[in-house]
């Protein structure tokens, strides 16, 4: 598993771990049962504490993205379609908001979002 940690982002590293593996969730590239490097593992690695792997594997878990059997491992937990659609829609939600924060703050009204997006969305 390929992660990329910025250690000069703003963002803590646990949330960048968490981040990207949610993403490979989403997209497909982990699937149902798929086994995460261990704790250890990957804190070698990313050349990490192993607490800030933990703390990231913890909150996928709360998350309901994986589940941890002790002795075993963290796995891929059984998708939840409807979970993960929503989740999907939160993320385009999100980047759509940016988007019209940065046109208001160009001074753009509604119609002109409303060109633009027909112009995308005719590619």
């Amino acid at each position: 598993m390929k992660l990329i940690i910025n250690s000069s982002s703003m963002i803590p590293i646990y949330e960048q771990i968490v981040e990207q593996i949610k993403g490979m969730i989403l997209n497909g590239t982990l699937q149902e049962n798929d086994i995460l490097p261990s704790v250890r593992s990957l804190s070698k690695d990313l050349k990490i504490s192993a607490l800030t792997v933990k703390k990231a594997y913890d909150s996928l878990e709360q998350e309901g993205l994986t589940v941890t059997i002790h002795g075993k491992g963290t796995f891929v937990a059984a998708a939840n379609q409807e979970l993960m659609k929503e989740e999907q829609r939160k993320e385009v939600e999100a980047d759509f908001e940016l988007a019209i924060q940065k046109g208001r703050r160009y001074g753009m009204e509604d119609k002109e979002f409303r060109e633009i997006l027909e112009l995308i969305l005719e590619e």
